[in-house]
C-alpha cells in the first residue's frame, strides 16, 4: 500500500513526537468531540473542537453514561474536565477526572458568532463534497 499524503510521516516515532509536542492551536483540533445524532442532522457536521461551556455525555470508561457541562479544556494533557465527574483524594479533597474529548458526545453546544461560522464552513465543505460525488 502506498502512502496517501506524502507531506506527513508515517513513522510511529515521528507521529508520537508530533502529537506530544503539538502547539495549542493543533491540540484544539485534535481535541474534537463528535456531536449527537440531533445536532449532527441539524448542522450537517460530524465533530467539532470541544470548548468550555458545551454539555457532553461520556460514552466510554467507568463514567460511561454520565452527563455534565465542560468546566475546563486542559490542552496540555489532552483532557476535558466535566462538572460532577470527580474523585475523592485520600485527604477528602475532590479532584476532577480528565476525560478525552473523543470519548464524549456533545449534546448541547455553546454557540457564539465564531462557532456558527465554523459550523457553516464545515457544512458548506460537506455540500461541495457531496455534489462532487453525485457527478462522478
Amino acid at each position: 500500500m502506498t502512502k496517501i499524503n506524502t507531506s506527513l510521516h508515517s513513522s510511529r516515532r515521528k507521529a508520537r513526537k508530533a502529537h506530544f509536542s503539538a502547539p495549542s492551536s493543533v491540540r484544539r483540533v485534535i481535541m474534537s468531540a463528535p456531536l449527537n445524532k440531533e445536532l449532527r442532522d441539524k448542522h450537517n457536521v460530524r465533530s467539532i473542537p470541544i470548548r468550555k461551556d458545551d454539555e457532553v455525555l461520556i460514552t466510554r470508561g467507568t463514567n460511561k453514561g454520565r452527563e455534565g457541562k465542560v468546566t475546563s479544556v486542559y490542552r496540555l494533557k489532552y483532557v476535558v474536565h466535566i462538572e460532577r465527574v470527580s474523585r475523592e483524594k485520600s485527604n477528602g479533597q475532590s479532584v476532577p477526572i480528565g476525560i478525552h474529548p473523543s470519548k464524549c458526545v456533545i449534546t448541547k453546544m455553546k454557540l457564539d458568532k465564531d462557532r456558527e461560522n465554523i459550523l457553516e464552513r464545515i457544512a458548506k465543505g460537506r455540500e461541495v463534497k457531496a455534489k462532487g460525488k453525485e457527478k462522478a
